[in-house]
């Protein structure tokens, strides 16, 4: 079983593990956020604070989303099929853009709202000291669940938890600014609790922006950063045997990484060597970037940006023992052919067993004749039973 194969088996084994965890740590959020909810919306409708009837709408929008991430981490944590060859986290993925999008027309929705009354006229009731209280409770409360959720959210890799516990912890900033503003309004500066609310508002939209943007950027395929992909760069030009990375392509996929790397090595190497010095750069990027999932290797004999790429129409291995044939009268069928297509030619190392009774062919005779042949790069020629070659 090779590394990629070892890596999904045991990131299935982990599946359902990852699934309770993720669903526990959610309906706690959930519970929480709804009891603050209730204690908010109707502690500021009693007590006179606007801004703490948005922080608790805020509240209820935590519920709302933690019914999302319970459905989304329910499918995108299933494993590979058919269908879905590399896993169902894209759905994860979705499932943060909707989040994202339902906070944007929340906060939207509050802080239109609460820009009208702000500049409307009219008296408006101080707020009374409870609502300090119930501002309180919230911040301690909503600070623990988000440490609770963005701890569990890092050990299970998922970018939705995280954003959920991001979610939890605005709704904690949120009800700071209304401590705040409570005690301003209180001292005879009515108009902070109103501003309070839009700027609370603000900072929903803003949070719902970010996780939108990174979904999407994700969905299109966005790769990792500049820095990131030079630190893999180097990190695969350190293993011995590759002589340059002329191209690296990345994508992510939930919290997972996707790469294409294509590697220059020599050309005269075996392709077992070649396979074998990929697998080797797979390990050191792993090493250096742990949720790396996938790797797909493509070992190149030349650089292709420097040289162009070498044409299909190329003779192939029976077409050019045919011609062989026709320059080298007695080939023996045994021969062994070693081809090397490199620079839009075709240059070849002949292995011959031949009785040392009989003279070896002439290589210089048999390339010029071959020199006809635009594709024909060089020939050598081995004798299997003497240290004798001929090269040109």
């Amino acid at each position: 079983m090779n590394d990629h194969q070892s890596l999904l088996s045991e990131r299935m084994e982990n599946l359902p593990e990852e699934r309770r965890a993720a669903s526990r740590v959610t309906v706690i959020g959930m519970l929480l956020d709804a009891i603050l909810g209730v204690l908010k919306v109707v502690g500021g409708a009693l007590f006179h604070s606007q801004a703490l009837i948005v922080d608790g709408i805020h509240s209820f929008s935590d519920v709302a989303s933690d019914l999302v991430v319970l459905g989304v981490m329910r499918v995108s944590r299933r494993g590979p099929d058919a269908d879905h060859p590399y896993g169902h986290q894209r759905i994860e993925t979705m499932g943060t853009m909707v989040l994202g999008s339902f906070l944007i027309a929340v906060g939207a929705a509050l802080a239109w709202d609460n820009t009208l009354r702000l500049m409307a006229d009219g008296d408006a009731n101080l707020p009374q000291w409870p609502v300090l209280v119930a501002a309180a409770i919230s911040v301690g409360s909503k600070e623990w669940i988000y440490r609770y959720t963005r701890h569990i959210g890092i050990s299970i890799r998922s970018d939705l938890i995280i954003a959920n516990a991001w979610h939890s912890r605005t709704d904690a900033f949120s009800s700071v600014i209304v401590l705040f503003s409570t005690v301003g309004a209180m001292l005879g500066y009515v108009w902070l609790d109103i501003l309070a609310a839009v700027v609370i508002s603000v900072i929903i939209i803003h949070i719902g922006w970010k996780f939108t943007w990174d979904s999407v950027k994700e969905l299109v395929d966005t790769g990792l950063s500049p820095e990131d992909t030079a630190l893999l760069k180097q990190v695969a030009m350190n293993v011995d045997g590759v002589r340059n990375v002329h191209e690296l392509r990345s994508r992510r996929m939930g919290h997972d990484i996707m790469l294409d790397v294509h590697l220059v090595v020599r050309p005269e190497i075996s392709v077992s060597e070649g396979h074998q010095i990929g697998m080797q750069v797979v390990a050191a990027m792993r090493e250096q970037l742990d949720n790396i999932l996938d790797i797909n290797f493509h070992i190149d004999a030349e650089n292709d940006e420097d040289h162009p790429q070498t044409s299909e129409q190329l003779p192939s291995r029976e077409e050019i023992r045919d011609r062989l044939g026709v320059h080298i009268k007695k080939l023996p069928p045994n021969s062994r052919l070693r081809l090397h297509y490199l620079r839009n030619k075709v240059h070849m190392e002949l292995f011959m067993e031949i009785p040392e009774t009989e003279a070896l062919p002439d290589a210089h005779h048999i390339s010029r004749e071959m020199g006809n042949y635009p594709w024909f790069g060089s020939l050598r020629i081995w004798h299997a039973h003497t240290d004798n070659h001929s090269v040109v």
